[in-house]
């Protein structure tokens, strides 16, 4: 079939011309196809990330775990595409950030002395801490604390897609460890059952506002922008208040798990 021929079929015809004919051109079209949810994935991830980085470079690295996601896809199985191919274009993304020095070694430290006060504050209080309490352990004005939480945030973009090392050795992220609240543990591990209580726990016990936040953010997958309309609050805002949650909650699993890594 010719290109043009190819692009006026329905995505559920063009996998089965896949599944039967694994041919270049099909590939190309479903390429097409599916490159705005690359574009979608890669614009949430710039969010908070420096000028330096641009977002066609993390459509390119995306659209490496798209095609990746194509070659691998089992029809037959029942899922939906989109769903598999996010987890691998996000994947690609991050694997590209990695080999990239987009944060300096001093805003890394910046970070993690900021998370330390926040886990040591909610431990002393029982409870999360506000902003005014927060800046006052840190011994700084207010305004100079969300002027911290602004700079800092570039820390927290990879968030809750950030794989982590589970039990056994396998890959999970911190957002699928709160998806199922009903999910079976796996016996006798008790880190990874912990890390799971910790930021469940966690997020209970945050405000309204700031559930919805991080319910908006990584559910509902709306941008800052459009969470501040909703909550008729500004963008930078919302962006202080997710930076904060993700720097407690990455403070308290890196106390549990020992980790030492300098990100």
């Amino acid at each position: 079939m010719t290109p043009r021929e190819l692009s006026k079929l329905d995505a559920g015809a063009l996998w089965k011309l896949w599944v039967k004919e694994p041919e270049q051109p099909i590939k190309d079209e479903l390429v097409l196809r599916y490159l705005p949810l690359v574009e979608q994935v890669a614009g949430r991830m710039k969010i908070g990330l420096p000028d330096s980085v641009q977002v066609q470079e993390l459509i390119n690295s995306g659209i490496i775990g798209l095609i990746g996601s194509i070659d691998n896809f089992d029809l037959g199985r029942g899922f939906k595409f989109e769903t598999y191919a996010v987890n691998r274009i996000r994947g690609s993304i991050l694997d590209s950030l990695r080999d990239y020095d987009w944060m300096p070694r001093s805003l890394r430290t910046k970070a993690k002395n900021l998370e330390a006060a926040l886990v040591k504050l909610e431990g002393n209080l029982g409870r999360v801490p506000s902003d005014e309490e927060i800046a006052e352990e840190l011994e700084i004005g207010l305004d100079d604390y969300y002027g911290m939480l602004d700079e800092v945030k570039v820390t927290s973009i990879l968030s809750l897609d950030q794989p982590l090392s589970g039990p056994e050795g396998e890959v999970s992220s911190l957002g699928e460890m709160l998806e199922d609240d009903e999910a079976e543990d796996v016996p006798g591990v008790v880190e990874w059952n912990d890390a799971k209580r910790i930021a469940r726990r966690m997020i209970e016990q945050l405000s309204q506002q700031e559930r919805l936040v991080i319910a908006l953010y990584y559910y509902e997958e709306l941008t800052l922008r459009e969470i501040g309309e909703v909550l008729s609050i500004s963008e930078s805002r919302v962006s202080q208040i997710h930076s904060r949650i993700i720097l407690t909650l990455k403070g308290k699993l890196r106390l549990l798990f020992g980790d030492s890594d300098e990100t």
